[in-house]
């Protein structure tokens, strides 16, 4: 089985080598295809307006100057045309990417990049505590509990055009309670804050942060099931029609 790696918290992040860890329980071939940078918040989002550049480290390392999706998209169409994945792991990601978080999340906008071309296509998320960890944010949970959480969604009947979330708690490994197979679930976009401050030259800039979550009242949404203490696991597709909807509009113009 060939498996392609990406993410987007950049070729060095630490995720990426637990994701290298966890995937080489599946196979000796396994490639990266990663953004040169961190690309957190990118989204879906793709580059136009100036040129891709990409690096090669070694065999089957290569890093992409741009998003993931352009990582994915020159994974497919340009280095590995000619041998394709059979399933591409995406992450791990440093933080959770629960509710809202999946359609700004280039971590899973590169899953579903893979998704749109036919490959299986699985997202991976860790969730911390404690505010600004960068690289010591903790992945023991997503070390120890990815290869079984997976292990099951590699031959799994997935529908096409979709993909899997999964999102690993903020607690050691053995606090782990189990897996949790959770809906999206929503937040309030109230939650939003933007840290203002000056530089030296007297220019204000701004920061985009977050404040305390406001969960949903049942317990069955990936957010609950994470702050349970599960690792969460998501199906994902690519639809986003709101088919109530249709009949409404429908009536509307006759």
């Amino acid at each position: 089985m060939r498996i392609l790696l990406t993410n987007d918290d950049g070729y060095h992040a630490p995720g990426l080598k637990i994701l290298e860890a966890i995937a080489a329980q599946f196979s000796d071939d396994v490639w990266i295809v990663a953004p040169a940078e961190e690309q957190s918040g990118a989204g879906h989002s793709l580059t136009l307006s100036r040129p891709i550049r990409v690096r090669k480290h070694a065999e089957k390392r290569f890093a992409v100057a741009g998003t993931p999706t352009d990582a994915v998209m020159m994974a497919l169409a340009k280095i590995m045309q000619d041998h394709k994945p059979d399933l591409i792991l995406s992450g791990v990601n440093r933080g959770a990417n629960l509710a809202e978080d999946v359609t700004y999340s280039g971590t899973v906008s590169a899953a579903m990049e893979g998704a749109l071309a036919g490959v299986r296509s699985i997202a991976l998320s860790q969730a911390y505590d404690l505010e600004g960890m960068g690289d010591t944010v903790p992945f023991e949970a997503a070390t120890v509990w990815g290869e079984r959480v997976l292990r099951p969604l590699i031959d799994a009947p997935l529908e096409p055009r979709t993909l899997v979330n999964i999102n690993f708690p903020a607690v050691a490994a053995d606090a782990v309670k189990g897996v949790r197979i959770a809906q999206q679930g929503l937040r309030d976009y109230g939650r939003l804050q933007i840290v203002t401050n000056r530089d030296p030259r007297g220019y204000d800039y701004h920061w985009f942060a977050l404040g305390p979550t406001i969960e949903t009242p049942a317990h069955s949404t990936d957010l609950e099931a994470v702050a349970d203490g599960y690792v969460a696991v998501t199906p994902l597709h690519l639809d986003l029609t709101h088919r109530p909807s249709l009949a409404m509009l429908g009536a509307l113009y006759g």
